[in-house]
């Protein structure tokens, strides 16, 4: 029987915001069993803490933003849930004192680095998995996500830009811990660098830089020092699609396949999915 996980104690980082710019304090705390994956503002003192789940989801633009019943919000929320995800977390606290987690590297590396220095440890119940009895799929031709039945969780993603820096990728990737930290984590945030200022003006991307996000310019990649694979730009959307499932609340065993996917589409897909009970059916082994 596999149990449920969460840390074996809190740890600590720092850092700026990839959107807003700003720098913040983060703790990640070990939680009880079933708590689940939480969010709590630290710097809005009284707001109930934000459940990492498809039903708080409030935004979906550039990064998933959960909001809390009384207003409160944390936004790129994706690449520390894809963390935990790989790490196989159920139940943690994530303080923070501000609107989002720190970005670090732009990456889930950096945050499963800080999970390996806090330890993980089992708590004594047992971990709950979501399997699929048919398809589902959100979207249209040019842009969709599905889930399809399988018998362990996989992903597929295809993305397709005009700029020949990226043009067209596909990554099909069968999780598992191991190739977790291999193969995705390590794929950082990427960006355009002709929308800089626009998104900038907008509140968005004022704490990306050269050190932390792969940069385009044209056909140009600005940064390839940075580059840790040929095809990272698919590498990360398989990142930020295990983030935004992270948000069904167990792990989902079902092949997702992504085509030009968003974090819109993601949140979609789930609430397709949770709009049924005879969509899927949940095991306790």
């Amino acid at each position: 029987m596999e149990k449920r996980r969460t840390l074996a104690r809190e740890i600590f980082a720092e850092g700026v915001t990839l959107h807003t710019g700003v720098p913040v304090h983060m703790r990640l705390l070990p939680a009880a069993a079933e708590a689940g994956i939480c969010f709590s503002r630290s710097d809005l003192p009284g707001t109930a803490p934000i459940p990492a789940l498809w039903s708080q989801v409030f935004e979906t633009k550039l990064g998933t933003m959960l909001k809390g019943a009384d207003g409160a919000t944390v936004g790129v929320t994706e690449h520390l849930l894809a963390a935990l995800s790989g790490a196989r977390i159920d139940d943690c606290l994530v303080e923070i004192d501000g609107p989002e987690p720190p970005v670090l590297a732009g990456d889930a590396l950096s945050f499963l680095a800080l999970i390996d220095e806090a330890g993980t440890r089992e708590l004594n119940r047992p971990r709950a998995t979501l399997h699929l009895r048919k398809e589902i799929k959100v979207g249209s031709e040019t842009a969709s996500a599905r889930l399809l039945p399988s018998t362990e969780p996989e992903f597929f993603f295809e993305i397709e830009f005009p700029s020949t820096a990226i043009g067209h990728q596909t990554f099909a990737f069968a999780f598992d811990e191991a190739g977790f930290r291999r193969e995705i984590a390590p794929a950082r945030t990427f960006g355009f660098l002709q929308e800089a200022e626009e998104l900038r003006r907008a509140g968005y991307g004022r704490g990306a830089d050269f050190a932390n996000t792969l940069v385009i310019d044209g056909d140009r990649l600005c940064n390839p020092e940075l580059q840790r694979f040929r095809d990272e730009f698919v590498r990360h959307k398989i990142l930020d699609a295990i983030g935004d499932l992270k948000l069904a609340g167990a792990p989902l065993i079902a092949r997702f396949e992504g085509r030009r996917s968003s974090h819109a589409l993601n949140n979609a897909l789930l609430r397709t999915l949770f709009s049924a009970p005879d969509n899927y059916r949940r095991v306790t082994a």
